[in-house]
Formats: C-alpha cells, sequence, structure tokens
C-alpha cells in the first residue's frame, strides 16, 4: 500500500510538472511530457524502480478502465460519427501512412549516412 501510495505521488508529481512546462512550451501535450519526466527519472535512478514496479504493473493490467470515459464520448456522439465517418477512417489512414513513410524516410537517411571523406583524408 505504501508503495502504491508513493508510486500514485510521483505520477501525479510527474503530470503537474508536465502541465507547468506545457503551459510554456505548449509542443507536446501534458501527459506527454509527464511521462518523459516519468521516464527521465527512473532512467537518473531517482525514482527507485523496484518500489514502483508493482502499482505501476497493476495500473498496466488494468487500464482498459481508464479508457472507459473515451467509450462513453463516443456512444454520445454517435451520429457524429456516423455522419463523418468515412472521412475519419480516411484521415486516420492517410495520416498513418504519411508518419509512416516520414519515419522510414528519415531512419532510412540517419542509418544509411555516412561522412563523407574530406580531401585531407
Amino acid at each position: 500500500m505504501k508503495n502504491a501510495l508513493y508510486t500514485l505521488v510521483i505520477i501525479i508529481m510527474c503530470l503537474g510538472v508536465g502541465k507547468l512546462i506545457n503551459h510554456y512550451i505548449a509542443l507536446l501535450p501534458a501527459s506527454l511530457y509527464g511521462m518523459l519526466i516519468y521516464c527521465l527519472l527512473l532512467q537518473l535512478r531517482l525514482v527507485n524502480y523496484d518500489t514502483v514496479s508493482k502499482a505501476n504493473l497493476w495500473l498496466i493490467k488494468h487500464m482498459g478502465v481508464f479508457f472507459v470515459p473515451a467509450g462513453v464520448g463516443i456512444v454520445n456522439h454517435l451520429g457524429l460519427i456516423q455522419q463523418h465517418g468515412l472521412a475519419i477512417i480516411a484521415i486516420i489512414f492517410i495520416s498513418t501512412f504519411i508518419l509512416l513513410t516520414l519515419v522510414g524516410v528519415l531512419a532510412e537517411k540517419l542509418l544509411t549516412s555516412t561522412k563523407e571523406p574530406t580531401a585531407h583524408d
């Protein structure tokens, strides 16, 4: 119980700092800033992995419960989704294709780029 409370406090603090960062630098959602901070704290060993791992595993196991509000929102706006469903699906597929293409091209450039030899070599 003590570890779960400790984990919850750490996660809430990371989210709070993420919201603060988001207020000044709104490039990413506050929750992503919070997750990045949480990962950074774990990587720098400022938060003990063994202490938070049990509560984290429990949260991951029950993650579906946290998506219930999103499902309720979909049901509440079902008419809107039915009206624009084809456009929504097209946007999802097109944006996914564009993103995967850009990531693939960037990864290929970064992985295959070699330093050009200079005249002094």
